[in-house]
């Protein structure tokens, strides 16, 4: 098995997890301006037309986690296609679209705290299900580098919208308020909200 093998369900069953959802988990989450570098990105490609995964990615994803990072002066690492090794006997093991670690070496992960994995087939859920194990992942890898990482945050993305999940204490929790790339502020206060609580705080 792999990340992308897993369902909710199967997680349940084979590790125990709690799994339960919220109306949302960033009820004062202030909005953030793009800036205009990222709102013309977004309208070229919109332009261009975003048919497939890949130009998603690129033209989509990419652009907007480049903006995170420039708004906190590089201060940790967004690595790209990477294997996240958390406990392969148990099929948490495959590669990640994205994960953003709590270091700013950008060669090698160290300390994940927030995996953002697209959806395939534009399949949120099955998207969901699949960072969920990505998270799991995460947590078994910081764990064995003595990384103590209380809270982990991911993402399920379609490129066009955005889905939430935290997990801690053995629980995920899935937000049911889904953002939209065309209300960039709100998605970009929310991804700053998990910057700061995760890497700046303390």
């Amino acid at each position: 098995m792999a990340y992308s093998d897993f369902t909710l369900e199967r997680l349940k069953k084979d590790f125990g997890v709690e799994i339960r959802s919220e109306r949302t988990l960033f009820p004062a989450v202030a909005p953030m301006e793009p800036s205009p570098w990222l709102i013309e990105s977004l309208k070229r490609a919109n332009n261009m037309g975003l048919g497939n995964e890949k130009s998603r990615s690129e033209r989509v994803v990419s652009p907007v986690l480049l903006e995170l990072s420039n708004r906190n002066e590089d201060s940790f690492a967004i690595i790209s296609g990477v294997n996240l090794e958390g406990d392969s006997s148990r099929g948490l093991n495959g590669e990640c679209d994205f994960i953003m670690s709590a270091s700013s070496l950008q060669d090698i992960v160290q300390a994940p705290v927030f995996c953002v994995t697209e959806a395939k087939k534009m399949d949120i859920d099955l998207g969901t299900a699949q960072c969920a194990a990505q998270l799991l992942g995460a947590a078994q890898f910081n764990q064995r580098e003595q990384k103590h990482v209380a809270t982990l945050y991911g993402c399920c993305t379609t490129g066009v919208e955005w889905r939430f999940l935290r997990f801690s204490a053995n629980t995920f929790v899935l937000d049911k308020t889904h953002y939209l790339i065309n209300e960039p502020a709100k998605l970009l206060g929310v991804l700053q909200h998990i910057v700061d609580e995760q890497l700046f705080v303390g």
